[in-house]
């Protein structure tokens, strides 16, 4: 691959990995519920479970799309359902009286099991494989995903620590569970492009 079209990938890779998604709107959320040191496991699971997912579509998974195509709208439903199930989660996340998050953040094997299922990592990877790496060759398809775990993780930190720095102004139920609402229902709009 020449530098030319590695400082494309960089830049797809970047745009792809700072824009608004399930993933960022999660962080987003993580890191203003339970802070940012507390979401650093999920953080490395989108990024190295997505370079995982690469790895993985780039040596052949894709292949079996085309030879099932059930198997993609079953995998796009599921994740569709999950997707919502999270939205609910996220939504419920504020307590009625002490103004602290329920529950717990992602794991590192939760969010990195989570890709699997986020149509915008699908897009990702299937995109970047494509026209990054037509020939498919080991070495093509480990450069692809290395981009995207360097490119990924300083990006999804932004979010994540957007979520730490709203937090302090969250510090009363009402405003959690409002922001947390208001987290559940884009996550929920994200969607609307799959249905």
């Amino acid at each position: 691959m020449n530098e030319n079209v590695l400082l494309a990938l960089a830049g797809f890779a970047l745009a792809t990995s700072i824009t608004p998604g399930p993933n960022n709107l999660m962080l987003l959320a993580s890191g203003a519920n339970f802070g940012l040191r507390r979401s650093v496991p999920h953080m490395l699971g989108i990024s190295l479970g997505h370079s995982f997912m690469i790895v993985l579509v780039g040596l052949g998974l894709m292949r079996a799309f085309e030879f099932w195509p059930v198997l993609h709208t079953t995998m796009k439903i599921v994740g569709i359902a999950y997707l919502l199930w999270l939205a609910w989660k996220i939504a419920r996340a504020a307590p009625p009286k002490d103004g602290t998050a329920e529950g717990r953040p992602f794991t590192f094997i939760q969010a990195a099991a989570f890709q699997w299922v986020n149509p915008k990592g699908w897009f990702m990877a299937v995109t970047a494989l494509s026209v990054y790496a037509p020939s498919k060759n080991v070495g093509a398809i480990l450069l692809v995903a290395a981009v995207f775990a360097i490119v990924n993780l300083p990006s999804i930190l932004l979010w994540a620590s957007a979520g730490q720095t709203i937090r302090r102004f969250l510090t009363s139920p009402s405003r959690l569970r409002t922001f947390n609402w208001t987290m559940a229902g884009l996550l929920v709009a994200s969607l609307v492009l799959l249905i």
